[in-house]
């Protein structure tokens, strides 16, 4: 029989499930890791919410663990790293707080726009400030929402019902989808211009991180209401003090911070900010809907095998894994590099294998292009579950074999379509199983991907090359490889550049600048 320690505080319906099911169950909360290490050798799976931390001394000792569950979305409290090297399998339950979350966005929008927090203060104090607390009405306000996801689509919703106008960025968001739930589907600067409350539900990412800095504040309207339940570090804390002490934004309401717990932040003290602290999933109904799904999750899981929201549980067979290893690194990369360069929603991700790979289970390789694809603008993504969110997000997903090929003994060709245009790059294995791409927008190219790349599009004329050598040698940065392909002469250009760290922001800006210059692009890999 199975046996799971719950070492966190949760709802009685976790372990209550795990029971009727056959499963052997202890709960123990508030261990300290010491007692944790003395006991955890003897479970088959761990059970946690945010308070116990998994770490790699905790998993040295876990000698029969095979699965941790965490009652929740964030797993910030498990080395994910570690539990992988060690076999164990990671679950999260994603969707369990959805709604709760969406709630407390909402709520915190009306508190921002009627001074309910400020105001709840004054009259406990004694005073009886009406004309100081004076509001805005929601009905008819226009509603940004960055990241309309599954919890963001959730407060589209419930704005929507109180008429306010819904516009949406993200990049993943089909046309079809934004028309089916109701909102517009806009660039990140035109919602800043449009918005008079703007609300965040991206994962923080290194594409999300301060995405709410002065750059974006100066696009926006004057008087603009900013919210934030999604992540800490989404915004630029410094540059929205500033930003409301100086009248251009009205106000925030704010459950998440860049440093948690926020017992200080230079935030804090001001009327004009409404902090929580990070109540979006704090509801009874969330906390049993997490409890229920993780004990479900975990009990399949260890009765019949079934995997679901794994984040490191790769879905390839033992047999598989050692024919495939060198493709799964072809496909990641290939993966990103489209995720990265691709600014617009994507509606078909089509991914033909020609040659020797045709002959493999190419199934796991879809997934890891997936991955790759998503990962660049969504956390937690992995082989398990980059297919379900491509689904969710109306991605077409196609596949095809083909056992001939002319030029290369195998071959990766991904075809990406967005609503704007069709993009593609493809892959081979070479000098010893190397990844290398060798064509992008049908245009031939030889390269090998390193840690940090310059992607470049320009116009096929004399010059762009010295150019672009003198621009980032006067920055100081060192190139290691430079590939070229060009569709004819005087046509289409691409370069591939290696560079021995990271292109900064403003000098690929002065990049773009450049004569004939058409897209920059910093990769990272």
């Amino acid at each position: 029989m199975p046996k799971v320690l719950i070492s966190d505080t949760m709802s009685p319906r976790a372990a209550e499930i795990l029971k009727e099911r056959g499963i052997e169950v202890d709960v123990i909360p508030d261990m300290s890791p010491d007692d944790l290490k003395a006991c955890i050798g003897v479970y088959d799976g761990l059970i946690v919410r945010s308070a116990t931390r998994v770490t790699p001394q905790i998993l040295e000792v876990a000698k029969n663990l095979k699965i941790i569950g965490r009652a929740g979305i964030g797993v910030d409290n498990i080395d994910i790293l570690a539990a992988s090297a060690k076999g164990v399998v990671v679950m999260n339950t994603p969707f369990g707080n959805s709604i709760t979350t969406a709630e407390h966005t909402i709520a915190m929008m009306f508190a921002l726009a009627r001074n309910i927090a400020a105001a709840s203060v004054s009259t406990h104090a004694g005073k009886w400030e009406k004309a100081k607390f004076v509001g805005v009405e929601l009905s008819g306000k226009t509603l940004g929402i960055i990241g309309c996801g599954n919890i963001g689509s959730i407060v589209a919703d419930r704005a929507i019902g109180l008429k306010m106008k819904v516009a949406a960025y993200d990049p993943f968001l089909s046309p079809e989808r934004a028309t089916k739930i109701g909102v517009d589907k806009v660039e990140l600067d035109d919602l800043f211009a449009r918005s008079d409350f703007i609300s965040l539900h991206t994962p923080l990412t290194d594409a999300t991180r301060g995405i709410i800095d002065h750059r974006a504040i100066k696009k926006m309207k004057n008087g603009v209401h900013i919210i934030n339940c999604a992540r800490g570090g989404l915004i630029d804390e410094g540059d929205l003090k500033i930003a409301i002490e100086s009248g251009k934004v009205s106000g925030a309401a704010l459950d998440v911070f860049s440093k948690e717990p926020a017992t200080e932040n230079a935030l804090f003290g001001n009327q004009k900010i409404i902090a929580t602290p990070h109540l979006g999933a704090s509801t009874n109904e969330a906390q049993i809907n997490v409890a229920i799904q993780i004990s479900e999750q975990i009990s399949d899981y260890l009765l019949n095998g079934a995997i679901v929201h794994a984040l490191n549980m790769p879905s390839v067979s033992a047999e598989d894994a050692p024919k495939l290893s060198p493709y799964m690194k072809l496909a990641e990369q290939l993966g990103s590099f489209a995720g990265q360069v691709t600014k617009t929603a994507i509606k078909k991700v089509s991914v033909d294998y020609c040659g020797h790979v045709s002959g493999l289970n190419t199934k796991p390789l879809t997934a890891i292009v997936l991955k790759g694809l998503l990962t660049p603008l969504l956390e937690s993504v992995n082989m398990v579950s980059a297919p379900t969110v491509a689904r969710e997000r109306n991605i077409e997903i196609t596949e095809a074999t083909s056992e001939t090929l002319d030029e290369f003994q195998t071959l990766i060709k991904l075809t990406i379509t967005t609503e704007k245009q069709v993009r593609s790059v493809a892959g081979t294995l070479s000098h010893g199983d190397r990844p290398r791409v060798v064509e992008i927008k049908d245009i031939a190219i030889d390269a090998e991907l390193g840690p940090n790349m310059l992607y470049i599009t320009n116009e096929d004329k004399p010059g762009f090359i010295g150019n672009l050598g003198t621009t980032l040698g006067d920055a100081g940065i060192n190139i290691a490889t430079f590939n070229l392909g060009r569709q004819k002469t005087h046509g289409d250009s691409i370069a591939l550049i290696e560079t021995d760290g990271p292109v900064p922001d403003e000098v690929a800006e002065k990049v773009r600048r450049l004569p004939h210059v058409v897209q920059v692009v910093p990769l990272t890999f």
